[in-house]
């Protein structure tokens, strides 16, 4: 079995459930609080790739940090560059394993995912 990390943010209840789930369904995860120790640039995009999606789909468009960009034209590099400043921009849990991702919302998505 590959090993699954899941990057999240324990203040977020969806977060809490899919931990609730690996802990259930695949005990020797990996937990990263993203928040306390923010991904690094190329993290980040190995994850975006591995979802294989595109930057702004990553972006939480209600958080306040975003506020000001909605409806802005923005390149894939400034998305990056405003996740990797603002961290809670972050969509989450996201779960990783092996050459994918997935963003666990709801939390259940992982059970087929692992």
């Amino acid at each position: 079995m590959n090993k699954v990390t899941i990057y999240h943010n324990p203040r977020c209840s969806n977060c809490r459930g899919a931990c609730i789930l690996l802990d259930e369904n695949s005990p020797n995860y990996t937990l990263v609080n993203y928040l306390e120790k923010p991904l690094t640039e190329a993290k980040l995009k190995s994850l975006i790739k591995k979802l294989g999606i595109k930057p702004i789909e990553l972006i939480r468009q209600n958080e306040e940090e975003f506020k000001k960009y909605k409806g802005k034209k923005l390149s894939d590099e400034k998305l990056i560059t405003l996740m990797l400043t603002h961290p809670i921009l972050i969509q989450r849990p996201i779960i990783e394993m092996g050459t994918k991702a997935i963003i666990a919302r709801p939390p259940e998505l992982l059970l087929d995912f692992i």
